[in-house]
């Protein structure tokens, strides 16, 4: 992490005290700014607050759980969500993706690996920041249109017939790259590696997220307007080439 750097924010919510130490203990050991909380109710007066970078958040807590604090702290941060889950069922991890969630990890979990998820997510964001907004004017993507659904990656903004679509910035990039080349059919592995930038992740990961993003457009998987899905392949945006 760049020295001169204002650190990242990241806030931690666990129910149990314990795991929020040692989680946070290994993230302020790799410089980032650490804000904690121990409920559902505190972790949203935080966010509230601190604005995070990420939030690394339990699903199962007594009171307001995971999926409750995930759907509104979506109502005014788009920081970074990772689920923690100590259930092995994939619906409970489903669930809190549905919500807003980048990404998830089953306890028990290496805190290293936690680190590096985090890190991960930042230097995607990063990245995404250098290719779009922060370029000179003649290099600035144009924002591409398909009926009524206009993706303007410069302005990081989707909008349906004139409206803004509130997309998660997961959604958002996984929806960039996809009309990027439209009918240009996308894997898993390929949507992995440049959305999240790494194919070591749950390819349900992208499942997921595609539901969550045709759910927002009122994009029927039946007949589909924008993402077709090429079974047993990937997933295609707009008319085949």
């Amino acid at each position: 992490m760049n020295a001169h750097a204002e650190p990242a924010r990241v806030l931690v919510v666990d129910d149990e005290r314990s795991l929020v130490d040692l989680v946070s203990s290994y993230l302020k050991a790799e410089g980032f700014a650490v804000f904690e909380a121990l409920d559902g109710p505190a972790a949203l007066q935080v966010a509230e607050r601190e604005a995070p970078d990420v939030v690394v958040l339990d699903l199962m807590m007594p009171g307001l759980d995971g999926v409750e604090v995930c759907r509104r702290l979506r109502h005014f941060s788009d920081a970074f969500v990772l689920m923690l889950t100590s259930k092995s069922s994939e619906v409970d991890k489903l669930i809190g993706l549905s919500v807003g969630a980048d990404d998830y990890m089953t306890k028990p979990f290496s805190p290293r690996e936690l680190v590096a998820r985090v890190k991960a997510m930042l230097r995607r964001a990063e990245m995404g920041a250098a290719a779009g907004i922060g370029r000179l004017a003649p290099d600035i993507p144009q924002p591409v249109v398909f009926d009524n659904l206009v993706i303007d990656v410069a302005r990081h903004e989707v909008t349906k017939s004139g409206s803004i679509v509130p997309l998660t910035p997961r959604e958002f990039d996984l929806l960039a790259t996809l009309s990027s080349h439209p009918g240009l059919v996308f894997t898993r592995t390929q949507l992995l590696n440049r959305v999240w930038g790494d194919d070591l992740y749950d390819g349900r990961l992208v499942d997921v997220h595609i539901t969550a993003l045709r759910k927002k457009l009122d994009d029927d998987p039946a007949r589909p307007r924008y993402i077709e899905t090429v079974r047993g392949v990937g997933f295609r945006f707009g008319p085949r080439n």
